[in-house]
C-alpha cells in the first residue's frame, strides 16, 4: 500500500482478550507492514503486553478506557451504555474517519447493534448480515448470516441473497455467482414459510447472480453453489459445527497415529501431506467475518481464536479496505438499482 492504514482494534473483546488481540496484531504488522493500529481499552493491560512487542508498539497506538463490554451482554443494554466501551470507541473512529476499519472479537449481537447505530446501513438493507468464507470441495463459498440475525423476514433474506452475489462477485471475482437458499431439503415444499417466501422472490428478483434454489447442509462442503444464505440461527450452528468437526478430525488423526509404531512412522512419511491438510481445514484461516451492508467496514472475529486466526481477521479487514469493497458494493446497488437501492424486494414477490 501506497500510503499507511490505520486499523481500530478492540482491544478487550474476545475470550483471550487483550493478549491475544495484541499478539494478533504484531502478527498482522509482519504482514502488513504499513498498517497503523489504534488499540482500545485498558492501557494498564495493553502496555505491558506492547512493551514485548517493540516493532507493533512502533506502528500502534493505545486510547484508554476502562470500559469494555461483556461477552454475555444484551446488545440494548450494550448500545445504552456502552458508549465508552473499548468496542464503541474503536466504531466510531471508523465514523469518523480516524480509522478505514474496526476489528472486534467481542459480543456479537453488541457488536452488530452498534455498528447498524453508528456506521448506519446501506440504502435499501435493513438489517447487515455476517458473511465469510467457507473452504468448500470446489474451493471457497460464502455464506451468510453467521450470527447476527437469529430472526429473519423473506425481505432480510432476499438482501443478504443479493448482498452476498455481489461480495462473490467483487471479492472471489465470479461473474455470476449462484445462489442457494439453506433449507432441510431441497424440494420446493420444504422448509418454514420463511424460507419458501424468500425462494419465490428470489426467483424474479433481479440480482448479479443465478438463484439455484435450496440447499441442504450437506451442500455446504461441497461447494454446490457459490452463496450459502440463512438465518443467522442456523449460519451460526453451522459455522460452530463445521468448526467442532474439524476439531474432531484433526483428535481422531492425532490418535491413530499415536496409536502403534507402524502408525507413527506412517506419519512421518505422509507428514507433508498432513500438514497441508490440517492448514486448509483450520478454522483460523477462515477467521474474520464482514457486516455486509454498513457504511464502513467492520470485521467480527470468533470469540475464542488465537493471535493467528485474530491477524487473519486483521487480514481480511485490510485486504477489504486496499479492494475498495464498500465502493463496488454500492456501484453493485447503483447498477442495480439506478439510485443506490436495490431492487424492491417486496415488488419480486409471487
Amino acid at each position: 500500500m501506497s500510503q499507511r492504514l490505520t486499523i481500530a482494534l478492540d482491544a478487550m473483546g474476545g475470550d483471550h482478550a487483550p493478549e491475544m488481540v495484541v499478539a494478533g496484531a504484531n502478527l498482522a504488522r509482519e504482514r502488513f507492514p504499513d498498517v497503523h493500529y489504534v488499540l482500545y481499552g485498558d492501557s494498564a493491560r495493553i502496555e505491558p503486553l506492547l512493551a514485548k512487542h517493540p516493532a507493533l508498539k512502533g506502528v500502534a497506538t493505545v486510547v484508554h478506557t476502562a470500559e469494555a463490554v461483556a461477552g454475555d451482554a444484551k446488545p440494548s443494554v450494550a448500545l445504552r451504555t456502552g458508549r465508552q466501551s473499548s468496542m464503541r470507541l474503536a466504531i466510531d473512529a471508523v465514523a469518523a474517519g480516524g480509522a478505514a476499519a474496526v476489528v472486534s472479537a467481542g459480543n456479537t449481537g453488541a457488536l452488530m447493534a452498534m455498528a447498524k447505530f453508528v456506521l448506519k446501513t446501506l440504502p435499501g438493507i435493513d438489517r447487515p448480515a455476517i458473511a465469510s468464507f467457507f473452504p468448500t470441495q470446489r474451493g471457497e463459498s460464502v455464506m451468510l448470516d453467521l450470527g447476527a440475525n437469529t430472526e429473519c423476514t423473506p425481505d432480510n433474506l432476499v438482501q443478504f441473497a443479493l448482498m452476498g452475489s455481489v461480495f462473490a462477485r467483487t471479492v472471489l471475482g465470479l461473474t455470476e455467482p449462484t445462489v442457494g437458499l439453506l433449507n432441510i431439503g431441497s424440494e420446493e415444499v420444504k422448509g418454514n414459510e420463511t424460507v419458501r417466501a424468500a425462494a419465490a422472490r428470489l426467483r424474479e428478483a433481479p440480482f448479479p447472480g443465478r438463484f439455484y434454489g435450496f440447499v441442504e447442509g450437506t451442500d455446504i462442503a461441497a461447494g454446490t453453489t457459490d452463496v450459502i444464505v440463512t438465518d443467522g440461527f442456523t449460519g451460526n450452528v453451522a459455522l460452530k459445527t463445521a468448526e467442532g468437526t474439524a476439531k474432531l478430525y484433526a483428535e481422531f488423526l492425532r490418535r491413530t497415529f499415536q496409536s502403534s509404531l507402524m502408525a507413527k512412522l506412517g506419519y512421518l512419511l505422509a507428514r507433508s501431506a498432513f500438514t497441508k491438510l490440517k492448514q486448509r481445514a483450520d478454522p483460523r484461516r477462515y477467521n474474520g467475518a464482514m457486516f455486509l451492508g454498513l457504511r464502513g467496514v467492520c470485521v467480527k472475529s470468533h470469540g475464542g481464536t488465537d493471535a493467528i486466526g485474530f491477524a487473519n481477521a486483521i487480514g481480511v479487514a485490510v485486504n477489504l479496505v486496499a479492494q475498495g469493497f464498500n465502493e463496488k458494493i454500492k456501484a453493485e446497488m447503483h447498477r442495480l438499482g439506478g439510485d443506490d437501492t436495490l431492487p424492491d424486494t417486496k415488488a419480486a414477490a409471487v
